[in-house]
């Protein structure tokens, strides 16, 4: 495999703050692989779905996910920046519909997060 093959090197990473827990962290993974645009990008390989620590943000302000978890998607191989602008932007209207179904759910607030396109040198 030559260098750089079926590496993911572009991406959106959703980082939940607040009342986030490991039920939130895995309710959310599952409603973004249902979501339609992204569940395509998955079944052709494009786009992977993850979640992992959340290393970087640990020192930001405003504190991430208590569990020190991110969710990341993955383009595999890249992205235009007409494809990762139109990705972040069905994963910031999931992300609310998301943040709307849960409230309507479970009792309290949901979490609070943010989107956010990732290029290879923020990774």
């Amino acid at each position: 495999m030559a260098e750089g093959d079926g590496v993911a090197d572009q991406g959106i990473r959703v980082r939940l703050s607040g009342s986030a827990d490991e039920s939130d962290i895995d309710a959310l993974k599952s409603w973004l692989e249902r979501e339609q645009p992204l569940e395509a990008l998955v079944r052709e390989g494009r786009l992977v779905i993850q979640v992992r620590s959340d290393t970087a943000g640990a020192g930001e302000r405003g504190s991430p996910m208590g569990l020190g978890m991110e969710i990341f998607l993955a383009f595999v191989g890249g992205a235009s920046g007409e494809l990762l602008r139109r990705v972040t932007g069905t994963v910031e209207r999931a992300f609310h519909a998301w943040q709307e179904n849960r409230r309507d759910v479970e009792s309290g607030d949901p979490p609070d997060g943010r989107v956010d396109a990732v290029t290879p040198d923020e990774r």
